[in-house]
């Protein structure tokens, strides 16, 4: 027996007085009212209705059961259209996490359209590429690069990062061009991206066709923010591999130029990701849509799918 239905079903006998009003009130045959109320008096072991031929009327025992049911049912809908408008207008604080060049390059150029779409949801940005503990520092999702392998987190892809790589004018006109990933292991410096809280460096491994060349090279500098790998590359410093969303606008402008056509290193999935036990607010739900939505209008990003290798 479905109990919420069977209440519903009483209460509207009792305010009606008839089995035959609430049925086509309820829009429900009369037999199944009926039923109903006789599985839901079965339940309770208690006789709810006087029933005559001319009136339906509650017991002394249904009367208490109506006066208390009315008032729990009345506060269920409440609840469900509180709920049903927070889908729809969904308000509060959404605590967010990510690199920094994510935000200041992706989220927040289009952070407008966000907020004109959902005026109510106030966003706090934690821009770093330090991890996080989502549970320790309260926050709602983070914004991450990579596979996700804890299986106490939820990681929905946004898309997938390819990646470039590149370097400045100035820089390749004192080292010259490379043509092959082996010529960066002699006369060319790198610039090194340190995984934060790790000293380990992100690994530069290109592929064309069934070659795969994995470069160690030396580095004069190595950051462990992606801002600052950018920075580096644009003041000349060696020879950057990053996700191409980074170097993208540089890349078009001139100031740096992308190296080593038609290599290629595997594409780096991103995803947004918050604890498996927690309950995902309607906030968080518009967010991760509107962002997968940023993403595949993203000329810098690919959609969500398996990373090309």
């Amino acid at each position: 027996m479905d109990n919420l239905t069977a209440v519903r079903t009483f209460l509207r006998v009792v305010e009606t007085g008839s089995f035959a009003r609430a049925a086509d009130t309820l829009q429900l045959p009369r037999n199944t009212v009926t039923k109903l109320v006789q599985q839901l008096e079965a339940h309770l072991r208690i006789k709810l209705l006087n029933r005559t031929t001319r009136r339906v009327s509650p017991t002394s025992d249904g009367t208490a059961y109506y006066e208390r049911m009315v008032r729990l049912v009345e506060e269920w809908d409440e609840v469900e259209d509180e709920l049903a408008r927070a889908r729809s207008h969904p308000r509060g604080r959404l605590r967010v996490d990510m690199g920094t060049t994510v935000a200041s390059l992706l989220l927040i150029p289009s952070l407008a359209a966000f907020h004109a779409r959902y005026p109510d949801v106030q966003i706090d940005i934690g821009a770093s590429d330090r991890p996080v503990d989502l549970v320790g520092e309260r926050v709602d999702c983070v914004i991450r690069a990579g596979t996700v392998t804890d299986p106490s987190l939820i990681a929905r892809q946004l898309g997938s990062l390819p990646q470039v790589v590149c370097a400045s004018p100035a820089y390749l006109a004192a080292h010259g061009v490379p043509t092959h990933p082996s010529d960066l292991e002699d006369g060319h410096t790198l610039i090194r991206y340190v995984f934060a809280g790790s000293n380990r460096f992100q690994p530069l491994v290109l592929a064309r066709g069934d070659e795969t060349v994995e470069v160690k090279g030396r580095h004069f500098v190595s950051v462990n923010e992606s801002g600052a790998l950018l920075s580096a590359a644009l003041a000349g410093l060696g020879v950057m591999h990053s996700p191409a969303f980074i170097s993208g606008r540089h890349v078009d402008s001139g100031a740096l130029i992308p190296l080593l056509d038609g290599w290629r290193g595997p594409d780096v999935p991103l995803h947004i990701i918050y604890p498996a036990n927690r309950h995902l607010s309607a906030r968080v739900r518009v967010f991760v849509d509107w962002m997968i939505e940023l993403f595949r209008a993203s000329p810098y990003t690919l959609p969500p799918g398996p990373p090309r290798a």
